[in-house]
């Protein structure tokens, strides 16, 4: 029973990786397990006594119905070359295997997603049902993103997505994976899963990580902080207001996400410039007159996003720079920032000079920087900074922001 339940599944898997299954062949189809020392290495093997009792097999399956055997030469009993499948026999063996057929599990699918697709109507939701509904009307593999035998997790997949994309208010990673799962620790489970269907079916997330993406919703893994410092003056609180003087603080304060709604700043110190720094150990150390300073972190958030546009309503005169690593995902960075806030920053410190000046802790592009920045250079939406790109590529150097002193 063993090489039976093998041969068997191994044939049905064929058969439904197949045109025959899809009845899309122009030609005839011949489904066959070879038995070759890769796949029935034991039938190799001398002092093995399962020569013998794979012949009873094959015997067996042909007595049924379900296979024919093809023997070496035409000896039957001989050397066994490989057995094929009776192709008007599947639908006993899925029974006899009690094995539920691919197409059925895809039209089980198929009448999930269609119920979903008006109950899940947000961006990536469609996007993502859309894509699995085209592919298994055409018989292709979701195996990637979806178990065909199991249309619940389909579900709650779909609907977890769907809840994440409407979400409206900041809520802890753990918190939300209660409300979307009854499970505190499903959705961390699922993180990977799920960021990597953001990251292929949304319009701008393909280069983020999955908590970046959470972050987009307001979902967080701990509080989330936006982390200031330099000049300028502003009054947070409610009911009880406090007046914060930056200049007082040296290494600034992380202001969190739910108290952004309550704050004020005041426009009775000199703010001439907003500096964005991408990593941290440079906004620490960082100092300019007259400028309010703000970890970025990487790719900003839907917190830092709405703490940026509140300064610039406040101080639209002021200049706005974005400071952060000279290689291609500090420019993909600076291209979001720009794309998503609105807001016209210019690079700070991101330039030749920089390049030059610090060239001995300059590193290497690497084969996968050069393919990204042939990408950025085919985009309008770098063109600003082309030149350094170019530089950049000429020489095949980049630099960490924090080279830069």
């Amino acid at each position: 029973m063993r090489y039976e339940e093998r041969i068997l599944q191994t044939l049905l898997d064929s058969y439904e990786r197949s045109r025959l299954s899809r009845g899309e062949n122009e030609v005839a189809v011949h489904i066959a397990f070879p038995i070759t020392p890769k796949t029935m290495p034991i039938y190799f093997d001398e002092n093995s006594l399962a020569y013998e009792e794979i012949h009873g097999t094959a015997g067996h399956l042909e007595e049924m119905g379900y296979t024919c055997s093809v023997w070496k030469g035409g000896k039957k009993n001989h050397i066994l070359q490989k057995i094929v499948l009776c192709d008007e026999k599947v639908d006993e063996i899925y029974r006899h295997l009690g094995r539920v057929p691919e197409k059925q599990m895809q039209q089980a699918q198929l009448a999930v997603l269609q119920e979903l697709k008006t109950e899940c109507s947000t961006p990536v939701a469609r996007n993502f049902i859309c894509w699995l509904m085209k592919r298994l009307e055409q018989g292709k593999t979701v195996k990637e993103y979806l178990n065909l035998d199991d249309t619940e997790g389909s579900r709650r997949l779909i609907r977890a997505i769907h809840k994440i994309e409407t979400n409206q208010k900041e809520i802890y990673i753990r918190e939300f994976s209660v409300q979307c799962f009854g499970d505190s620790k499903e959705l961390e489970k699922k993180s990977g899963l799920i960021g990597k269907i953001f990251r292929r079916f949304s319009d701008d997330m393909e280069d983020m990580d999955n908590d970046v993406i959470l972050a987009e919703y307001g979902i967080y893994r701990t509080p989330n902080y936006v982390y200031v410092k330099g000049s300028g003056r502003l009054r947070i609180g409610t009911p009880e207001a406090y007046d914060i003087d930056l200049r007082s603080l040296r290494q600034g304060i992380g202001l969190s996400g739910e108290d952004l709604d309550g704050l004020e700043w005041k426009v009775d110190v000199s703010v001439k410039r907003i500096i964005t720094i991408e990593n941290l150990t440079t906004f620490f150390r960082w100092e300019e007159p007259d400028s309010v300073l703000i970890y970025l972190g990487g790719y900003h958030n839907a917190v830092r996003r709405k703490f940026l546009q509140k300064l610039y309503q406040v101080f639209p005169e002021a200049e706005y720079f974005h400071f952060g690593d000279i290689d291609v995902g500090g420019f993909e960075i600076y291209e979001d920032l720009c794309r998503r806030t609105g807001i016209p920053f210019t690079t700070y410190k991101m330039g030749i000079s920089e390049l030059e000046q610090y060239e001995q802790y300059t590193r290497e592009l690497t084969e996968n920087d050069r393919k990204r920045m042939d990408s950025l250079l085919n985009s309008e939406a770098y063109e600003n900074v082309w030149p350094i790109l170019r530089y950049m590529k000429e020489h095949g150097k980049k630099l960490e922001q924090e080279s830069i002193l």
